[in-house]
């Protein structure tokens, strides 16, 4: 599904001044992932944001929308990353490394989106939740599964296994890194792990998932 399809908000929030959209799109950021949904509430958004309570639901009708439009605003910066190098007729195995390189370094960037994906994992709003994965799962699960089909077809990858599985592991294994990289606790986890050399981490993890998704495919 492609982010544009996606609308969750009022149109009075069309009509504001560009400025104050990401005015408030970029507190209800950093509260969300300072926070995480349950405990952010409309009132600090809008104080962060400058504006009153009563603006962000002329703009918004909850804030189940509010979190979901942040979600989305930034759904397009990853989709972008991912069809940008996907979509090459290079080996997979390129294409793995360039992802590997795209989503460390995105994550180093833009850590606070990171965190809010990771809200959504923890969210007790069942519902909502799904709502959510099924939004932005749905891209990396298409990119990654026909990239893994197209490669069985050319001889990269081995043919016996199920591309929809392999997407789904070759997406946690990303995923997992990108909250080493954002989220306190998967800092320190990593840190048990691999040590506090921060200097060659990159480089270090890399080298050994490249090795590790190359096992699996070859």
């Amino acid at each position: 599904m492609n982010s544009e399809e996606l609308q969750f908000h009022k149109e009075a929030f069309d009509k504001i001044p560009e400025e104050k959209r990401k005015r408030i799109l970029d507190a209800a950021t950093t509260e969300f992932a300072q926070y995480g949904f349950e405990n952010t509430s409309i009132q600090q958004i809008a104080k962060k944001a400058e504006i009153s309570v009563g603006s962000v639901y002329k703009y918004f009708e909850n804030k189940e929308e509010l979190f979901a439009m942040v979600v989305k605003e930034n759904l397009a910066l990853l989709e972008e990353l991912l069809l940008h190098h996907s979509s090459s007729d290079e080996d997979i195995m390129v294409k793995a490394e360039s992802v590997l390189k795209e989503l460390l370094r995105f994550s180093r960037k833009h850590p606070q989106l990171i965190k809010i994906y990771n809200s959504i994992t923890t969210g007790s709003n069942v519902e909502f939740s799904r709502m959510l994965a099924e939004r932005v799962e749905s891209i990396s699960a298409k990119i990654y599964t026909d990239v893994i089909k197209k490669a069985q077809l050319s001889g990269d990858v081995r043919s016996d296994i199920d591309p929809r599985v392999f997407a789904f592991l070759l997406d946690n294994i990303f995923t997992m890194l990108q909250f080493s990289f954002s989220c306190d606790y998967y800092k320190e986890r990593l840190k048990v792990y691999i040590g506090e050399d921060e200097e060659n981490q990159d480089e270090l993890l890399i080298k050994q998932t490249l090795k590790f998704i190359k096992a699996a495919f070859k």
